[in-house]
Formats: C-alpha cells, sequence, structure tokens
C-alpha cells in the first residue's frame, strides 16, 4: 500500500506534520499498539523515490507483503495516518529493522515530506504488521510457481517476496512483470537485474507506459493480453498471481488474468488509489 491508498480517507485538509515530526514520542503518549521509531538511513529508489530504513525495537517480525502505518503529529496535536508496504524481505521477532520505499505523490500531503525532509534520527508512530492475505512465505508456499504484476510503486511489496525468496535460498520459479511509466521512474533497478543474471529461476519483464528509449523494441503503452501471456505464467499451471498496482491497473490485469483461464482464487490483489471525494 502506499500514500494514495489513504490520501482522500485520512486527508483533514490540515497543513502537514512536517514541522514537528522530530518531536514525536516527546509530547504525545502512544497508545496501544503503536510505538515510537528512529530513522536510521535512506537510500534513493529514483529521482522520487526514498527506501526509508526506521529502527523499531519492539518489531514483532513480518511476513513478506504485509505493510505498516506510519503516523506524523504536528505541534498542534494534528496527526495523519498513511500506509506503506514493507520493502524489505520478512524479518523474525527481535529483528528491529524494517524498510518501507516512498513515492512521492504529487500534492501529497505526507510523502514530500517523507521523501525530502524526514532527516536521520527523527522519531515517527509506527504500527504494525498488517495484512495476512497478500503475502508469499517460503517456509509454506515454495514450489508453486510465482507471477508477480506490479505497476508503479506497487512494485514495493512484491519485491518484498523476491527478496524473501533470494534471502531463503529458494528456487521457486518467480516471473515478474513491471508496468511503469518511464525508465526514470524505476525502482530497485540495479538489484533486479543483478536478480535476473542469477539464473535460478528469477524472469523479470519490465514495459513503459509513458516513454521509452529510441532502441526500444515497444513502445510505450499499457500491458496488453498478448504480453501478459507471453511473459506469464500458462493458467494450466497453477502458478500462485500477486498483483498490486493502482486500481486501473489491477482492474485491468485481473480481468486479463481471469479470460486467459487462470483461477481468481489464486490471484492475490492489492491496490492503492485516490480515494473518493
Amino acid at each position: 500500500m502506499t500514500e494514495a491508498a489513504s490520501e482522500g480517507a485520512r486527508s483533514s485538509g490540515v497543513q502537514p506534520a512536517a514541522a514537528g515530526g522530530n518531536r514525536l514520542g516527546q509530547r504525545y503518549t502512544v497508545p496501544s499498539g503503536w510505538q515510537i521509531a528512529t530513522l536510521v538511513g535512506r537510500r534513493s529508489e529514483s529521482p522520487s523515490a526514498e527506501t526509508l530504513v526506521l529502527d523499531v525495537p519492539e518489531w514483532p517480525g513480518h511476513l513478506a507483503g504485509q505493510h505498516l502505518d506510519l503516523r506524523l503529529t504536528a505541534p498542534d496535536g494534528y496527526t495523519a495516518e498513511r500506509s506503506y508496504s514493507l520493502a524489505n524481505g520478512p524479518a523474525l521477532p527481535g529483528t528491529s529493522r524494517v524498510e518501507v520505499t516512498i513515492q512521492r505523490v504529487r500534492d501529497g500531503e505526507v510523502s514530500p515530506y517523507l521523501v525530502d525532509d524526514f532527516p536521520l534520527g527523527s522519531a515517527i508512530e509506527v504500527r504494525g504488521p498488517i495484512g495476512g492475505w497478500f503475502v508469499w512465505d517460503p517456509v509454506h508456499d515454495a514450489g508453486t510457481p510465482v507471477l508477480l504484476l506490479a505497476g508503479g510503486s506497487g512494485l514495493v511489496p512484491v519485491m518484498s517476496m523476491v527478496r524473501a525468496r533470494r534471502e531463503a535460498g529458494d528456487r521457486t520459479p518467480f516471473r515478474l512483470i513491471y508496468s511503469v511509466r518511464t525508465a526514470e521512474d524505476r525502482l530497485y533497478t540495479d538489484e533486479l537485474e543483478t536478480l535476473v543474471s542469477r539464473g535460478d529461476g528469477f524472469e523479470a519483464s519490465t514495459i513503459f507506459t509513458r516513454a521509452v528509449s529510441l532502441t526500444a523494441l515497444r513502445g510505450p503503452r499499457r500491458l496488453t493480453s498478448s504480453e501478459l501471456a507471453a511473459w506469464g505464467w500458462p493458467p494450466e499451471l497453477e502458478p500462485r498471481v500477486y498483483v498490486c498496482g493502482p486500481t486501473g491497473f489491477v482492474e485491468a490485469v485481473a480481468r486479463m488474468l481471469v479470460a486467459q483461464g487462470h483461477d481468481p482464487a489464486r490471484i492475490r490483489t492489492e491496490r492503492f488509489g485516490p480515494a473518493a471525494g
């Protein structure tokens, strides 16, 4: 999930909590379920996306594909809460480091602050992990082919699954189809290329919807049904399918998968987008 998933639903139009972010945990009591995390690292993933490394002392562990809630509080008491997918692989209880990759949402209330201004050493409230459906576990799910379809920052939770596979030394066949606007918007570019080069059963295809280079074999356009059939797994193999991205992407891909004969019960989706109203 990304900021856009909750932007419309939770925004009250009050100014963002940027000025008060580094005062969290000092002024307000932390309700049950929330705890204080500290930003201990960050790295750029694209011109508009950053991975934040948080130290969460009482983190209970998580599975690949789960998400967490972050909450910022301004000095006047106004709070803004957003959900973000966990980017790192699974963590056991007692592991305190978690990572989230945050895409700056144009005119967003929280993501511009977290991407551009949230300084190292700052505190933020954290709650999670959340979700038990959109997950992949190498202990219980290994062996069944996996098809991952990601639109934009929908790559984050499926990348957590890819990392879980790598960290477990698992060789379950994985195929990833990544749809993104331009080459500049891609996430985890070098890591994905390295994983593909290992030749251990992980394959990835990237398509661009807005702009491509002059030498590209394919023009900029959305994923087609024929491309999905060519780069995905056939339904006869009964793959486990995970689809994450903007609502339009998820709905279009899910329709194509079902039309191609994939069992809807084997398709798991997670979507995000501005809420109405």
